[in-house]
């Protein structure tokens, strides 16, 4: 993700390691980090509730409690207030810096969304909307990545209006999270949850069914339910349709066939349920980024 040339425009280039700009409004702070020469174990930490996301190169995550993993472009983490972090910033150089946005949101704020959400889009089985599930690991989706990138520019804006616009992207920022951190419980507990909640059933039963000819209105009778009104509480609940959702679960099957650099496209893409190879190249450059065969090139390299 680009930044606005206004931010390189106004940022003092201080330090060589996690250079901080900064930019604030009333409860919410922006703070753009670049690193330019190799480091390890950097230690930072934030004050509020903070969504770091990666813009550019790598780090390495040191958290409490966690495996140590990659942070890499088109990622992003939920920290929880006076969450310590230690950083490492392996391939950092003067010519090709690491860059990270942290993005600071009072915990109020939050819990005034997640009241909203509960007030008028309940979840199917009556759970409640809460607070953020700290730690939270994920890849984009393309939603996500357009609210970072407009949030950035509305902060980077010298525009009187500039609180109210930032206010009303970090309601819909919050939801998206709120959505995507639920996906993801029921997408790594499905077989747990699926004996108690329909979306967790369903989603179990896409993952067990993949290579199958998938229909929203096979799946809505597997719960018992319309048509319509699963399409609209699935993608309230989820943050995205049932055909994204199904698309997103093939793509994770292909990506995890083609780290095997002997395994055939053609192969791969029927095994995960893709009917042909132009859909699937379709599918897997928007999700992923990059073309299948570019791909696994990295596996063989």
């Amino acid at each position: 993700m680009e930044l606005p040339k206004s931010f390189y425009a106004t940022r003092k280039l201080v330090d060589v390691v996690e250079n901080k700009t900064t930019y604030e409004l009333k409860d919410s702070a922006i703070h753009i980090f670049e690193t330019h020469e190799k480091a390890e174990l950097v230690q930072l930490k934030f004050g509020s509730p903070v969504l770091a996301s990666m813009l550019e190169g790598k780090k390495i995550m040191h958290l409490k409690d966690m495996q140590s993993f990659d942070f890499l472009p088109g990622e992003s983490l939920i920290l929880p207030a006076d969450e310590l972090m230690s950083i490492d910033f392996p391939d950092s150089t003067k010519k090709s810096p690491t860059r990270c946005l942290a993005l600071e949101i009072g915990e109020d704020r939050i819990q005034r969304v997640a009241q909203l959400m509960n007030e008028q889009m309940g979840k199917i089985e009556g759970d409640e909307w809460d607070l953020l599930d700290y730690n939270f690991h994920f890849t984009n989706d393309p939603g996500l990545h357009k609210i970072i990138q407009r949030i950035v520019y509305l902060y980077a804006e010298k525009h009187p209006s500039k609180d109210f616009f930032v206010s009303n992207m970090l309601q819909e920022l919050i939801i998206r999270i709120l959505q995507a951190n639920t996906r993801k419980t029921y997408a790594n507990n499905s077989k747990e949850l699926s004996g108690h909640n329909r979306f967790a059933y369903i989603v179990e039963y896409i993952k067990q069914n993949l290579v199958q000819s998938l229909t929203v209105k096979e799946l809505s009778d597997k719960v018992y339910m319309s048509q319509s009104n699963f399409y609209k509480k699935f993608k309230q609940e989820m943050g995205q349709s049932p055909v994204d959702f199904i698309n997103q679960e093939r793509i994770a099957k292909a990506s995890e066939l083609l780290s095997n650099d002997e395994m055939n496209l053609t192969d791969v893409f029927l095994s995960c349920g893709f009917k042909n190879r132009s859909y699937f190249n379709r599918m897997f450059k928007r999700i992923k980024g990059t073309s299948p065969s570019q791909y696994q090139q990295r596996f063989k390299d």
